[in-house]
């Protein structure tokens, strides 16, 4: 019978197969098979009986806080069961009017596989500009493109990092740019200034500091408070 395991957190976990495969770290995309159940055995939720696996960033809080923390815990080809206390679950509101107040649940859960996080782009040895609001850029790749200007529609790839390295969002992985009118404050400041600077096909990095960014409060849970933010960009298109 295999060992449950109880960590500092509340999370219960028993491993019931053991696979070879890697490690996810935060930031990458996994996929997973899973079935959730009540602790009276009742099934609420499976992607096994859907036939549909479900795959989610690890660690930037796009699931429960019981999952981001147990399926960190597994290799590929591993299957556990967690146990997740409410309070790394859905907590005293519950879900959907399926999963109570105070509810704990049971997963069984299985690692399919790892897609590894974009890394941001290793700058060092090439030119670091700062603005005078404290912005810096470093420009990756030049292009003779339509130079950007406020007020326009822009269309923009990129992958945002924390300064241990850790990613929290790409428009890359999700094969989508993302648009907005430029220089409105539809984005954050740092973005706003820095965009401005590019030219159409244009690569840069962006240091953000928290000023320019999400301020002191940060923006739970993904960005902490007075946080240095890292983006890769490319200006995709200008219209």
């Amino acid at each position: 019978m295999a060992e449950e395991t109880k960590t500092a957190s509340g999370l219960s976990y028993i491993l019931t197969e053991e696979g070879n495969g890697a490690t996810p770290q935060a930031g990458d995309k996994v996929e997973v098979h899973y079935t959730g159940k009540l602790t009276n055995g009742t099934v609420f939720d499976s992607s096994v009986s859907r036939g549909q696996s479900f795959s989610f960033q690890l660690g930037v809080g796009q699931v429960i806080r019981g999952w981001d923390e147990g399926v960190a815990l597994l290799k590929v080809g591993d299957k556990a069961t967690f146990t997740i206390p409410a309070e790394l679950a859905y907590g005293e509101q519950g879900a959907g009017g399926v999963i109570g107040p105070n509810e704990t649940l049971i997963f069984e859960v299985e690692l399919l596989g790892i897609t590894a996080a974009p890394k941001a782009t290793d700058v060092s040895g090439k030119e670091v500009l700062t603005t005078a609001s404290g912005l810096k850029y470093v420009k990756i790749k030049t292009t003779d493109g339509e130079q950007t200007v406020n007020n326009k529609m822009v269309s923009v790839h990129y992958s945002g990092f924390l300064e241990d390295g850790s990613l929290f969002d790409s428009s890359v992985e999700r094969g989508q740019p993302i648009t907005f009118p430029l220089g409105q404050g539809h984005v954050i400041q740092g973005w706003d200034e820095g965009i401005a600077l590019l030219k159409v096909g244009e690569q840069a990095q962006f240091i953000i500091p928290h000023e320019l960014g999400y301020g002191e409060q940060g923006h739970p849970p993904v960005i902490p408070q007075k946080a240095t933010l890292i983006f890769d960009v490319e200006l995709v298109e200008v219209r």
